[in-house]
């Protein structure tokens, strides 16, 4: 074994598995921060929720007071639950009453706030609102309400009036994505302005024919829903499956001086989909992202909003697939388009003009480029994260104009970074596998200039805790593939015993669970669950199968048309290579996962090599036939292109393969993955005559959580591995 990173800590008390799931090991962080214009500073929202305050990028020291709840005067509200700067810098849009609907969206009561004369208004009198945009001069706000934009002018009196009337939910959405979007493309805003402010510009969406699936809802309790007291209900919404009709979408532009509504003549394919639309500097350009419905022919089109005809300038052909994260990466600035792409085989970044003229590659090493920052239009640099030292890392880097790469970080580990708007300073967050997440600030040439959060507290907390030793290690397969990995060991390991282990994984295309971060583990926290798992006397092991990211597209991409197959295979190898470790019981090794970690669990339980005596697999999806349209089709193509890729590589098609104790987890009202997957899966295992047992949690979500739900959850999987690994 190579062991690449560890660490041990003194210790003492033992954890509670309460204390873990209500959040007593919570790292601090920050959140909702917002560079200022200025780029000498950046807001926050207080702790106590009440005031929006500006600190200095320079010093972090507090320097102003946006907005204060206490003081303002109008409309009283008692929370901040976000708040978007309007591009002037003299209003602000206050989020509070916020109620999610799905991942990401959500509907909230916006209010307008007047820095210079501290007045606070309600945006609209008609209802919560959906993802409010500022025009670019500041006195304009579009929003949607029930499926239909509507726009507020600021200099007149807030006049309020309706861009659409179609809209109708299950049918036509305007403005915002429908479920498959949001969830798949990472978005909940589909509408823009141009840069003059005299058109919004949005993609409407024709669910109409698209099927629909309906979830049972029942009183419950945290929430009691008391219109299900005598009767349960359903909550009905469309849900497209692979080979089944999307929604029809197209752009559309709307005259606020003429009140004339304009179709983009864009060329897409009548099953295509439009991911992104984004406002350029240009009046005369709207940047249209379109995908084919095999997701690997990106083209970006400039659209007139006036004239609706579509110039096709920059078209990106991947091999396989084009990633997910692709199209909130692409950064458009005054005169430029910085675009990821897999195109040599590692995500690296391509700098355009707004013409689609390739000006040059930032990047060429075979490293992968992590998440973009932006890019400097005065001195020509791009700000990014990415892996020159490896899968389990990522660093903060500058690739300058003459070529010239600089790494900006300072330690090793997982560091990612919030720039200031002049990209003069950054925030840069840390963590290893020993130290949870410091907030530092930066000059832009790496030069730390003071501490902001240093979790010393939390450090201090769990040091009084009987905590064990974290450490990364590599292996290799008996097919040759080194798989990276994490292993927590008890406090008190001796070398000398034979341990039972548990094996946490996802295993997801793209995704990592192995890095060298805080933020490891099936609940996080510096593998705190897992901590929790070894003082019952287990050891802890994550394996990032192939199929995972952080080390290009070939070994991405490899489970291309036969989506858990070889992830599969490389859980068993890992459990396989776990046995044959001195300080390893072979006998007793169980697996878990959630969501694709759910399947993947399934599947290796159902591989045919008999290694897993247990196993518990939390809102697993178990046939791709049964999931959505773009993130199933994306790895798979549709069903009927594929039909042995889903038909032969799933746990309902191996039901009668299963080893091992399994306990199966699901909401009833998953929304994500359905819980059609579980019943369905459950029949193929009584008609197999196997063996299992099964939880189901009332109007539960993907997430399973609320009230007790998540120490429920934990406790009873906890108590299935007790019950069979010890």
């Amino acid at each position: 074994m190579l062991v690449l990173a560890m660490s041990q800590v003194q210790a003492g008390d033992k954890l509670s598995l309460r204390d873990i799931t209500r959040g007593e090991f919570r790292a601090e962080s920050m959140t909702e921060v917002h560079p200022m214009d200025d780029g000498e500073t950046y807001a926050q929202i207080s702790d106590d929720g009440k005031r929006i305050v500006t600190y200095s990028f320079k010093t972090g020291k507090q320097v102003g007071v946006l907005f204060d709840a206490a003081t303002a005067r109008g409309a009283n509200i008692s929370r901040v639950q976000g708040y978007i700067v309007s591009p002037d810098g003299r209003r602000l849009l206050i989020q509070t009453n916020t109620k999610p609907i799905y991942r990401r969206s959500f509907t909230a009561e916006y209010y307008i706030f007047m820095i210079q004369n501290n007045k606070l208004e309600p945006l609209s009198d008609g209802g919560p609102q959906q993802t409010p945009v500022f025009s670019p001069d500041g006195n304009q706000i579009a929003f949607v309400r029930d499926n239909n934009i509507h726009l507020v002018k600021l200099l007149y009196d807030n006049a309020e009036s309706q861009v659409t009337k179609d809209g109708k939910r299950n049918e036509i959405i305007n403005g915002i994505p429908d479920w498959v979007y949001e969830e798949e493309f990472s978005t909940n805003s589909s509408m823009v302005f141009s840069a003059d402010s005299k058109q919004i510009v949005w993609i409407r969406y024709d669910e109409t024919d698209v099927p629909q699936y309906s979830m049972q809802l029942f009183k419950g309790l945290v929430p009691e829903r008391e219109e299900y007291r005598d009767y349960p209900g359903d909550y009905t919404y469309k849900y497209p499956i692979p080979g089944k009709q999307n929604a029809k979408v197209k752009v559309l532009s709307y005259d606020i001086q003429s009140h004339q509504t304009r179709t983009i003549d864009l060329p897409l394919e009548a099953d295509g989909y439009i991911p992104r639309i984004k406002a350029t500097s240009d009046p005369e350009k709207i940047a249209i992202f379109t995908l084919n419905r095999h997701q690997d022919d990106l083209k970006i089109y400039m659209a007139n909003p006036l004239s609706t005809v579509a110039k096709l300038i920059i078209e990106d052909k991947i091999d396989k697939y084009v990633k997910e994260e692709t199209f909130e990466d692409v950064q458009i600035t005054d005169k430029h388009i910085l675009l990821p792409s897999e195109r040599d085989g590692y995500n690296h970044l391509y700098l355009y003009n707004l013409n689609g003229q390739q000006l040059r590659q930032i990047v060429a090493d075979k490293y992968v480029v992590k998440s973009v920052y932006g890019f400097d239009e005065l001195t020509g640099d791009a700000y990014f994260a990415a892996n020159p030292k490896g899968a389990t890392e990522q660093q903060v880097i500058v690739a300058r104009q003459n070529g010239k790469i600089e790494t900006l970080s300072q330690k090793d580990g997982v560091n990612n970074a919030i720039f200031s708007k002049n990209f003069k300073y950054f925030i840069n967050i840390w963590s290893d596998l020993d130290n949870p997440a410091q907030y530092t600030l930066c000059q832009n040439n790496g030069k730390a200039l003071a501490t902001l959060i240093d979790n010393h507290e939390l450090k201090q907390k769990l040091a009084a805790y009987d905590l064990g030793k974290k450490e990364l290690f590599q292996f290799t397969t008996s097919e040759g593939v080194t798989l990276n990995g994490w292993m927590v060991k008890p406090k008190d390991f001796d070398a000398s015993k034979r341990y039972p282990v548990i094996m946490y994984q996802y295993g997801g295309p793209g995704n990592q669970q192995v890095l060298n971060q805080w933020g490891i583990g099936m609940s996080g926290n510096g593998a705190i669950l897992e901590q929790y798992l070894c003082q019952q006397g287990y050891i802890c092991v994550c394996v990032d199968n192939r199929g995972t990211g952080g080390r290009g597209a070939e070994f991405e991409k490899c489970t291309y048309l036969r989506l858990g197959e070889l992830e599969s295979k490389d859980q068993v190898e890992t459990a396989i290579w776990l046995g044959q470790q001195s300080y390893v019981d072979k006998n007793r090794i169980g697996i878990w996962g959630w969501s694709y970690g759910g399947w993947n669990t399934l599947m290796s339980m159902s591989e045919g090599r008999p290694v897993f005596k247990a196993g518990v697999a939390i809102a697993p999806p178990t046939n791709w036939r049964f999931y959505d349209t773009i993130y199933t089709e994306r790895y798979m193509r549709t069903p009927q292109e594929n039909p042995k890729g889903y038909d032969e590589v799933n746990p309902i098609a191996r039901a009668g393969q299963l080893h091992g104790a399994l306990l199966i987890c699901h909401g009833l009202a998953d929304d994500n993955v359905h819980y059609r997957n579980s019943a369905e899966y459950v029949e193929a295992l009584v008609q197999a005559d196997k063996d299992f047992r099964q939880l189901v949690y009332t109007n539960r979500n993907h997430s399973i959580f609320g009230g007790n739900t998540r120490n429920h959850l934990f406790r009873q999987a906890i108590n299935h591995f007790n019950a069979e690994l010890q």
